[in-house]
């Protein structure tokens, strides 16, 4: 294993219940006067959004709302937010929500003064040194499920509306520059997304964990990243208002996106085109196609998953590992099969070849070729 690697960690986060209240002073820290609140189409209407263009509105920050934030935003959201955010003079964004939100709302920050399509940013080699970094204006991000972690992350995932496929738009500032964790802004979620979000958290911190490249500061992140899930995803969903749980999922979420700078894998590999095509929840796909990758990597990371189970308390090594994964989606009421959420075995040669194209693959343990790809999709559809 060679012990050459580069290492980010994180930015400045505000951690409590009750936190969104600090909005504004955020923005101002940030060096925002005029913000733009970017948030999606069912976040838009709630209260908790609200109660957050309040707390700007109060500090004579404006009360300025983008909310054409599709579940897997494409760059037609993008140009909409841009123009609103150059039209609107704003000078910082703050970027409200779930993954799409996230990711819509630091994509806008990213490209609002840059003058090349969003897609020459694509996270490829050293494409970032493409875009005019003074032209990047400042993120708040508050995030308001426990999934993604992208409130801690220098990248956006958009769809591209004609090929659909999932791109990662990478730069080192679009990491926001202050980050509010507020568990009180996650009590209202749906049940279904409390599950998808929070088995995506699970997806990432697994994922990092097991992937071969050297971090160890992300794989003690991951580790500990798992164990809060296992201990707090099952009673945030029996019991949707215990914070101190909605808290521990809050980390877990950032932790997952922090540790997956080691790596992701096939698990997001196989869910990013099947977002794509399918329009599927990402959390839930992982959650559903998680079992599948786990036998195929089995050879390469069976001591690792023991070590693990041993630390969260799971008997039988490997295999206590697995039945623990299996019976956490039967408890939580995910899918067994990608079939059950409308995805068939039509598109299985184009799902193959965007697995195989997409940059998790190569975070694999076991090498994602076109015959096991293909053996993948059909066990988990």
């Amino acid at each position: 294993m060679s012990q050459t690697a580069n290492w980010s960690y994180p930015t400045s986060i505000r951690f409590g219940a009750g936190r969104v209240k600090e909005l504004a002073e955020a923005c101002k820290a940030a060096g925002m006067s005029r913000p733009l609140l970017v948030t999606d189409k069912g976040l838009a209407p709630l209260p908790i959004t609200g109660q957050a263009l309040a707390v700007l509105g109060d500090a004579g920050l404006g009360a300025a709302m983008f909310s054409d934030v599709d579940p897997n935003p494409d760059e037609n959201n993008l140009a909409a937010g841009i123009k609103v955010f150059n039209e609107g003079g704003h000078d910082g964004v703050v970027a409200f929500g779930g993954g799409s939100g996230l990711d819509l709302g630091k994509l806008v920050a990213f490209m609002a003064g840059q003058t090349r399509p969003v897609w020459d940013f694509e996270d490829i080699g050293d494409w970032w040194t493409r875009a005019d970094a003074a032209k990047i204006a400042p993120i708040v991000a508050v995030p308001t499920t426990a999934g993604t972690g992208s409130e801690v992350g220098r990248a956006g995932v958009l769809t591209n509306s004609v090929t659909h496929v999932k791109k990662i738009i990478f730069h080192p500032k679009m990491l926001p520059a202050v980050t509010i964790c507020d568990p009180e802004l996650t009590v209202g979620m749906p049940a279904t997304i409390t599950v998808g979000t929070g088995m995506d958290a699970f997806a990432h911190c697994l994922e990092a964990y097991s992937s071969p490249f050297y971090h160890p500061m992300s794989q003690g992140i991951a580790l500990e990243g798992m164990r809060l899930v296992k201990e707090n995803l099952p009673k945030v969903v029996a019991d949707p208002g215990n914070l101190e749980a909605r808290g521990h999922m809050m980390s877990a979420a950032a932790m997952g996106a922090v540790a997956f700078q080691k790596g992701l894998g096939a698990i997001h590999a196989l869910s990013h085109p099947v977002g794509a095509i399918y329009n599927t929840h990402h959390g839930m796909t992982n959650a559903v196609v998680m079992p599948a990758v786990l036998r195929l990597n089995r050879p390469a990371i069976e001591d690792r998953i023991a070590a693990a189970a041993a630390y969260l308390g799971i008997s039988g090594g490997f295999d206590g590992f697995y039945d623990f994964v299996i019976g956490l989606r039967a408890e939580l009421g995910v899918p067994d099969r990608l079939g059950e959420l409308g995805v068939g075995t039509d598109r299985i040669d184009d799902l193959v070849q965007m697995a195989l194209e997409d940059p998790t693959a190569g975070g694999n343990p076991v090498r994602l070729d076109p015959e096991n790809a293909r053996k993948l999709f059909e066990e988990a559809i």
